[in-house]
């Protein structure tokens, strides 16, 4: 592929960026089990990037992200694998459905129930965290629907697995340090799945790539290698952080994005006339 010369800064520029966006979102996301998806999401979309673009994007790079991630929990010993093997078929399920659908479908309504969901998981799991946790085994009921679930709004909104697995996981009494193993382990299955079958979507027409490829690799590149760098560090954060603290920051986090991104999607909301005829008639707007 030949690219014309005077396109290389802007390719540079564009690779730097994300190189930077990978790292610190990878570190997060390695950290506190979430983000990594969530943050490289809306930096692509706020280019312009379409949705089932930039999500392909973002799994593409996450099949080397997520791999680093999960060899640095298993170093470390971060991971259940009773939770493993139940979170991971679950997600791979999930994760082709909300993939296959993506490429044909308005994801708005789905984004602003989880916004909306994850905003009040995250004030319990803050409310949990300044209570206290007790150190006691993950509970193995009802992870099999919170990974397909988990999957399936993660492939469909471009990030969601950290989120909404693990926030819903450690709200419900989880050791953080566990769960965020076993989960970002249990990503990296779930991630391959969905990159194959945007893969398959592209090859069979369902999918078109739109842009410049040359930018869309070199944010590609940027997205594997700031993540790679980070991987290996957030294994170790994990291990060695306050599982108290650890929640906390989850906590934070999940409400911060929760709020930054409903301030963005709401004026896509206010487009459809069921809502806005809802939202007038509330006195909201």
């Amino acid at each position: 592929m030949e690219v014309i010369p005077d396109l290389w800064p802007a390719l540079a520029l564009t690779f730097g960026l994300f190189l930077l966006v990978g790292f610190f979102a990878q570190l997060i996301d390695g950290a506190v089990g979430m983000a990594y998806g969530v943050i490289s999401s809306s930096v692509l979309l706020a280019f312009g990037v379409p949705p089932a673009q930039a999500s392909a994007t973002i799994h593409a790079a996450e099949c080397f992200t997520t791999g680093a991630s999960g060899a640095s929990h298993l170093l470390h010993r971060n991971i259940d694998w009773r939770l493993f093997w139940r979170l991971a078929p679950a997600g791979v399920v999930g994760g082709v459905a909300g993939a296959y659908l993506l490429t044909g479908f308005d994801p708005t309504f789905i984004k602003a129930v989880v916004i909306a969901y994850l905003g009040c998981l995250g004030v319990y799991m803050l409310y949990r965290a300044i209570r206290g946790l007790k150190e006691e085994p993950p509970h193995l009921n009802h992870v099999i629907p919170v990974g397909l679930i988990g999957g399936f709004l993660d492939a469909s909104g471009g990030g969601g697995w950290g989120p909404v697995v693990s926030s819903t996981l450690m709200g419900r009494g989880h050791t953080p340090r566990y769960v965020i193993g076993s989960v970002n382990t249990a990503e990296f299955v779930v991630t391959v799945a969905i990159s194959v079958t945007f893969i398959w979507t592209f090859l069979t027409g369902r999918f078109v790539f739109e842009g410049g490829v040359a930018s869309g690799l070199a944010a590609l590149a940027g997205l594997i290698l700031g993540g790679l760098v980070a991987a290996p560090l957030a294994g170790y954060v994990t291990k060695i952080a306050p599982a108290r603290w650890l929640l906390a920051a989850a906590a934070l986090l999940v409400m911060g994005l929760s709020v930054w991104q409903g301030t963005q999607l709401w004026p896509r909301l206010l487009e459809y006339p069921v809502f806005n005829d809802v939202v007038r008639r509330s006195g909201l707007f």
